[in-house]
């Protein structure tokens, strides 16, 4: 049985979908480094996340941080907002007269993106409030506040199967303190840890050649600058 210990965070599958390298220097070796894009989401995540704050809307609750947790995944985290609208179809919550169907929203800053890594992020949490309330998600939301739209994401099969196997992944990675190669690609750009990654260097067939390469041409426009 898996140990509190033992889950990994779960905002991490964004990541680890985004770049492995990336994940793992962020989730395992801890490093971190902010440019503005990053620090734009922290921001725009710290003003949604009112720790578990609820707020009543008519036949609706709004719940902010709400904490979550799947042991099929041993993934932990919490949602920016989960909405429960009062259904005969929902799920009794206590504290709350009636039944009520819940609909996770996760908050990005940035654009709806061609990968899957913000959709497996959202579905991985519906996938921990379906484990802890018993009952099915159908769908969620992404709200991209660049451009203020939601999307609404269907949690098929292929998208849970495909959150199964990232999480699977990332367990592997972590139990055996696995760092990958990097993988470069235009998206090395926007990333905020391409100075401690150095994906240049770390793509490089022989990485100490490379170097000293580098070194002896430094060497070279220094004495002609003399």
């Amino acid at each position: 049985m898996m140990k509190s210990d033992d889950y990994l965070q779960m905002s991490g599958i964004q990541h680890f979908c985004f770049c492995r390298r990336q994940w793992a220097l962020a989730y395992m070796e801890m490093q971190w480094s902010e440019n503005l894009r990053t620090a734009e989401g922290r921001l725009a995540h710290q003003r949604c996340h009112d720790e578990e704050s609820v707020e009543k809307r008519g036949d609706l609750l709004i719940v902010r941080g709400m904490r979550v947790q799947s042991k099929r995944l041993g993934l932990s985290g919490a949602c920016d907002v989960v909405e429960f609208k009062q259904s005969s179809d929902g799920v009794d919550l206590q504290g709350y007269e009636g039944t009520w169907i819940p609909f996770p929203v996760e908050y990005k800053h940035g654009h709806e993106k061609e990968n899957d890594a913000d959709r497996l992020q959202l579905c991985a949490q519906a996938m921990a409030l379906e484990e802890m309330l018993v009952c099915d998600i159908p769908q969620g939301s992404i709200f991209y506040i660049e451009t203020k739209r939601r999307e609404r994401i269907i949690f098929t099969d292929e998208l849970r199967h495909h959150a199964v196997k990232m999480a699977e992944e990332m367990h592997d990675y972590f139990r055996r303190g696995y760092t990958p190669k990097v993988k470069v690609g235009t998206f090395c750009n926007a990333c905020s840890l391409k100075e401690l990654c150095v994906p240049k260097l770390c793509s490089r067939a022989d990485p100490v050649k490379y170097i000293r390469q580098h070194m002896e041409t430094f060497t070279e426009y220094t004495v002609c600058t003399l």
